[in-house]
């Protein structure tokens, strides 16, 4: 009868103690959504391209106070000197986001789809973008790295190629929705 007791006992505080900590990890959250509103500056890897200036809007549900979904959409340029044409493109990408110091460093990493829509060119890209940024109740800044695998590049020899590399910094002013 003794072992009995003291099992049930034991049962009792582990289950307390487990009931608690669940309640701690989320006692000041609250789940729900934020939009942020960005503006992007990249320099591209690769020729012809010079740089690239852009808009963006991310919305993001919190999973909990570290882990996030992301959604972004938005407008980019890539500026190209002389009389070649710029490259325009409206990139769509869900990603995943982890606050791993103080929840405000994270790591994100974000795949979809980049569409050229300007002149002419109608091409539509594989675009992974893997990121860390430092984020408060208001300001997130970032750098990521963006791999378009199917936009035109120029090659050493002069021949046309796919696979652009671009490094952005994005400044963004967020908030609760």
């Amino acid at each position: 009868m003794k072992e009995i007791v003291k099992i049930v006992v034991l049962l009792m505080i582990f289950s307390s103690t487990q009931g608690y900590s669940q309640q701690s990890d989320t006692k000041n959250y609250d789940q729900g959504f934020r939009l942020g509103i960005g503006v992007n500056v990249g320099y591209p890897f690769q020729d012809p391209y010079d740089f690239n200036l852009g808009a963006d809007a991310r919305l993001q549900y919190d999973l909990s106070q570290r882990y996030s979904l992301t959604l972004t959409t938005g407008f980019s340029n890539m500026f190209i000197s002389g009389k070649n044409n710029d490259l325009g493109y409206i990139p769509v990408k869900a990603g995943f986001k982890a606050f791993v110091l103080k929840d405000q460093l994270y790591l994100l990493g974000e795949v979809g789809a980049a569409f050229a829509v300007t002149n002419g060119y109608d091409k539509t890209s594989l675009l992974l973008s893997p990121g860390i940024g430092y984020a408060t109740d208001k300001i997130d800044i970032s750098l990521r790295y963006d791999h378009f695998s199917d936009f035109p590049i120029q090659m050493s020899n002069g021949e046309v190629g796919d696979g652009l590399g671009l490094l952005s910094l994005r400044v963004a002013y967020g908030f609760k929705l």
